[in-house]
């Protein structure tokens, strides 16, 4: 029972140690390459997310909402837009490096349409990849592709943007008076049960909050600034 159990809480994990149990069975070279790749991108993943997380939360504190609201929220319209775009071309990295900072400029009021700019930027039309796409297909065929890319992005964004609202992305949910943790991007780090044991621990590789008559400010503090996904907040207006 333990051990369904278990596959049960890691289902996606489990159907892929599976798939690599079947192809070393029916056809073991392909199973050793396909580790092989995998162990790259691990290691690569283990290389750049604690940067990317350092500079999120680096961002987080640098950046007020206003300023997110202003250029990135759902007013901003064609200033948005357009900064979504310049935003997403310039980064460096995976495009899975984005979602922690797609995370934090959701929660500080960046809208949807412009977060699927950014990361499809990220994905397809980043300078570097331009570069490299002019030098082998010839500058005709980046330009061409580049404005094409660019108006599905504005299309599928606009389209995104009516299907999924602010409330279908995983957000916070009050845990006790004043204290907010989104356990759907907590990604199971375990810093904030470091910096708080007595309020914060781990459970199916999500944080939990204990129940606590009063709160250290001190710890708490601690706790919400090491999160690298900002899953934690504290309003003291609402814990009043």
């Amino acid at each position: 029972m333990i051990i369904i159990k278990k596959i049960k809480e890691n289902l996606f994990l489990s159907i892929v140690a599976l798939a690599y149990i079947i192809m070393f069975i029916a056809k073991p070279a392909m199973g050793i390459e396909s580790v092989k790749s995998s162990g790259y991108y691990i290691k690569e993943m283990l290389m750049i997310m604690p940067v990317i997380f350092i500079l999120t939360a680096l961002l987080d504190m640098w950046v007020p909402k206003e300023k997110i609201l202003r250029y990135l929220g759902k007013e901003a319209k064609t200033k948005g837009i357009l900064l979504s775009f310049v935003v997403g071309s310039i980064s460096a990295g995976p495009v899975y490096a984005a979602f922690p900072m797609c995370v934090m400029l959701h929660k500080k009021g960046a809208s949807i349409r412009n977060i699927v700019i950014i990361l499809s930027s990220w994905a397809v039309i980043k300078v570097p990849m331009l570069l490299n796409e002019a030098k082998f297909l010839g500058l005709k065929f980046m330009a061409l592709r580049w404005v094409l890319t660019v108006i599905v992005i504005i299309i599928f964004s606009w389209l995104t943007a009516k299907i999924i609202k602010d409330q279908d992305i995983p957000g916070e949910v009050l845990t006790q008076a004043g204290l907010h943790i989104n356990r759907d991007a907590c990604m199971g780090c375990t810093l904030c049960a470091k910096s708080y044991p007595e309020l914060f621990e781990i459970e199916n590789k999500r944080a939990l909050v204990k129940p606590q008559e009063a709160l250290d400010m001190d710890k708490l503090e601690n706790a919400i600034r090491a999160c690298p996904v900002k899953a934690i907040s504290y309003n003291e207006n609402t814990a009043m």
